[in-house]
């Protein structure tokens, strides 16, 4: 067979991604904000484009900024879940929370008339002078270090371990490993820990919930032998072992009530007065409105759609006076760029507003009648209906959020693993299910605390069909106590 280099023709098909389909891509999937930065830089590099600020007709009204929805059991767990009982009661929350005032100078009222743009004297405003800067907690530890330590080395292990300080004021670090990082000795880091333990919040650069509460109470004058036993078998307090406490304590049920009080009066996070983190605050995309009829409405969010337009005048006009070749080339390319960016916008928002509708179809009855009523939803089902790629519905569902009576929800919530029905017939939302079981554990009776094989034969008689270990990993991921510390739990109430 002879052998040798030839030529041959062949046809095949592949899929080129031009710049402009990558950033079609890329556009699907920014949320709002970061799409009006994209076309404010869009806008600021191209002088063929402008933005529109002309109101949209029939433009929905604007939408006022919701705190976002987290479903139950999805959120972050508390310093540690076992002790939430401890410092919550049946009649007020005894945990203080941090007023909206704390560590926030307020505004000093104004003597200068709006407009007028400037002081008494005519000058114009310091904007500096009129802004107020909150105190941080580490701004605040930081200060009463430079006034209290002069050691120049204590000072530095000082300034190191505020700096490690979280936003709860818990110290996490180990100290063998700072004093390592630092290259001190150990007993230097533990002074100067102790040093910074009796600054102003009490129970600040707490190690654990346990020395948090003691220093506050030290403070307070009241950590005698008896307080410091309670304090000190905390988990005990949590699984309701009163009576094993008050023998431990050596005090009868006045004064050991008397003890709890104080010990709830106390905050298991002081460093949140300073650095309290404000709720994340979203824009919904798309709004879901009743209307008349009784029909679900969906529309766009106009407000956070950024709506540029393409200067065809100008752009014929400097195209006009144009002489050279490369003049032309530059405006022809800032043209076909204001022109595909305003079509990419426009089909960016068509998606959205399909996929969502398509969502809203499908999860008509959790608008109707709440998350009991979610049904088991993925992306291919979706996908499919609106004849789009899984891909496209999963960046267009990524940071968006849907805006509807019963509050804000990201599109992803709506997603949800399908569990088996029991008698084969339509499978039930994990979301449902995992409503389902918190709604049997808050009804059970103090007297009759539902096991998990005991609420896997209530949800069977549900028709649902799930597993005892099931049960138990959608429980811990809501953060809700085994039987038996509910049993301990609502025994010593």
């Amino acid at each position: 067979m002879a052998t040798g280099l030839r030529q041959v023709l062949r046809q095949g098909q592949q899929l080129v991604m031009t710049q402009q389909l990558q950033q079609a891509i890329k556009l699907l999937q920014l949320s709002s904000l970061d799409l009006v930065s994209f076309v404010e830089q869009q806008v600021e590099s191209n002088p063929l484009l402008e933005f529109d600020y002309a109101p949209a007709e029939g433009a929905p009204p604007v939408a006022t900024e919701t705190p976002a929805v987290t479903p139950a059991g999805d959120g972050d767990a508390p310093l540690d879940s076992r002790y939430d009982n401890v410092f919550t009661n049946d009649d007020r929350d005894l945990a203080p929370a941090p007023s909206a005032d704390d560590g926030i100078q307020s505004l000093p009222a104004s003597p200068w008339t709006a407009g007028s743009g400037g002081g008494e004297s005519g000058l114009p405003m310091d904007a500096s002078s009129r802004l107020a800067v909150p105190t941080t907690l580490r701004s605040h530890l930081s200060e009463q270090l430079g006034m209290t330590v002069d050691d120049g080395r204590l000072k530095m292990i000082g300034r190191y371990l505020i700096d490690m300080v979280d936003d709860a004021g818990y110290l996490r670090e180990p100290l063998g490993d700072v004093a390592e990082r630092l290259g001190c000795r150990v007993a230097d880091v533990e002074e100067t820990l102790a040093m910074l333990q009796q600054f102003d919040p009490p129970g600040v650069c707490a190690r654990n919930l346990a020395e948090c509460l003691a220093l506050q109470l030290k403070d307070r004058d009241r950590f005698d032998p008896a307080m410091a036993t309670l304090v000190g078998n905390l988990e005990a307090l949590a699984e309701g072992r009163t009576e094993w406490l008050k023998r431990q304590c050596g005090v009868g049920d006045e004064d050991f009530a008397d003890m709890l009080a104080e010990l709830r009066a106390l905050d298991p996070k002081p460093g949140l007065a300073f650095d309290s983190p404000h709720a994340d605050v979203v824009v919904p995309d798309v709004l879901i409105s009743r209307r008349g009829d009784g029909a679900l409405g969906v529309e766009l969010n106009a407000d956070v759609l950024p709506r540029v337009l393409v200067n065809a005048h100008y752009y014929a006009e400097v195209r006009h006076a144009s002489r050279s070749k490369h003049d032309r080339a530059y405006l022809s390319d800032c043209f076909s760029n204001a022109s595909w960016l305003v079509k990419a916008l426009d089909q960016r928002a068509k998606t959205i507003l399909k996929v969502a509708s398509e969502l809203v179809r499908r999860q008509d009855g959790f608008f109707a009648h709440g998350v009991s009523h979610l049904r088991p939803l993925n992306l291919k089902q979706v996908a499919d209906a609106i004849g789009m790629h899984e891909s496209t519905v999963s960046r267009v569902t990524a940071g968006k959020y849907l805006s509807c009576p019963r509050g804000t929800f990201e599109l992803k919530y709506f997603f949800t693993a399908a569990i088996a029905a029991a008698d084969g017939g339509e499978s039930h939302s994990a979301e449902a299910v995992r409503h389902r079981i918190r709604e049997l554990i808050d009804r059970e009776d103090p007297k009759a605390i539902l096991s998990d094989d005991k609420i896997v034969e209530l949800l069977l008689a549900d028709d649902i069909d799930i597993a005892r270990r099931t049960v138990a990993k959608y429980r811990e991921a809501m953060h809700i106590s085994s039987s038996v510390q509910r049993r301990r739990l609502k025994a010593g109430r």
